[in-house]
């Protein structure tokens, strides 16, 4: 017979097994087991990201036209703050700005020597402002190389990607350009400009190639609404603004007491504005042409 001691021992080792394979031991090692299968997913995906982000940077680089030695400046280059986990553009946008204006006072001081200081100002804002870079950054698609974690940002993107149907080349304000499309191409010229060891040479061959095709002196054209107060000086009309864009999205032009224009967007009030002005030059300047060929039919 078995001794007590040896009966108790086994009865214990059973009790131990038995406990071991409790349901709410089991519950836990099934969790156990899931945690295990979801961290070599993880892994995986991580595994996975990185490869399809060292294939976006060579995709990038060949967009651009230069080889990276750094490939974590082209990487930050293209992460919006919004985007968790890694540095953002804003440093190198800051250097890429300043940088581009640079690069273009450069260029038309020397393209342009009959041109005065105004002139060449307002030509280097047309050409490194807002809308400009934005629609580089369409052009090369770099949208689709970004990383940022802000869907209202997709949104923008899209809108502006459609209105440039309507104004292929500059709407000098009449669209709304998001202004992060424009951040990244100053990035990207920052981003390149501390990769090459601050060589403004390469930077500019980089950069003169992204920003063609270049708003000459001939093409330029002034803000809707400036556009119309000197129409309206030169006509000796009366003009007059109403703001009714709080409420409706909306701005009215009046000459001479008559509604001349008319332009709406609820996003941002200076667009509205912009439209309001350019519907009302175009008005006066159809009316002007309508007259001119009555006057000559009826002589």
């Amino acid at each position: 017979m078995k001794s007590c001691m040896e009966l108790n021992s086994m009865g214990s080792s059973c009790s131990w097994w038995q406990s071991l394979f409790s349901s709410s031991n089991v519950h836990c090692f099934k969790r156990l087991q899931q945690y295990a299968i979801q961290a070599k997913v993880k892994v995986m995906r991580s595994s996975s990201q990185e490869n399809k982000a060292l294939a976006s940077l060579k995709e990038m680089e060949k967009v651009i036209g230069y080889k990276f030695k750094k490939k974590d400046l082209l990487q930050q280059a293209f992460t919006h703050p919004s985007y968790q986990g890694a540095e953002s553009y804003e440093r190198l946008e800051y250097v890429g700005d300043s940088i581009l204006n640079f690069l273009i006072s450069k260029q038309q001081f020397f393209m342009y020597p009959n041109l005065p200081p105004g002139s060449l100002t307002a030509l280097r804002a047309a050409n490194v402002d807002t809308e400009k870079l934005a629609r580089v950054a369409v052009k090369y698609n770099f949208h689709k190389y970004l990383r940022h974690e802000n869907p209202m940002l997709s949104k923008q993107i899209r809108v502006f990607t459609s209105a440039l149907e309507k104004y292929p080349f500059h709407s000098f304000g009449l669209i709304d350009a998001p202004k992060t499309l424009a951040d990244i191409v100053e990035s990207t010229i920052g981003a390149i400009y501390v990769d090459s060891n601050s060589s403004i040479d390469t930077t500019w061959e980089v950069a003169k190639v992204l920003l063609e095709p270049m708003i000459t002196p001939e093409m330029l054209q002034h803000n809707p609404v400036r556009k119309l107060n000197e129409l309206c000086h030169k006509k000796k009309l009366k003009i007059r603004f109403r703001d009714k864009w709080s409420k409706q999205g909306v701005y009215e032009v009046f000459i001479d007491n008559q509604l001349k224009g008319r332009g709406e967007y609820k996003a941002k009030k200076e667009i509205a504005l912009n439209r309001a002005a350019e519907d009302a030059c175009n008005n006066i300047l159809n009316s002007v042409n309508a007259k001119s060929n009555v006057t000559e039919s009826e002589e």
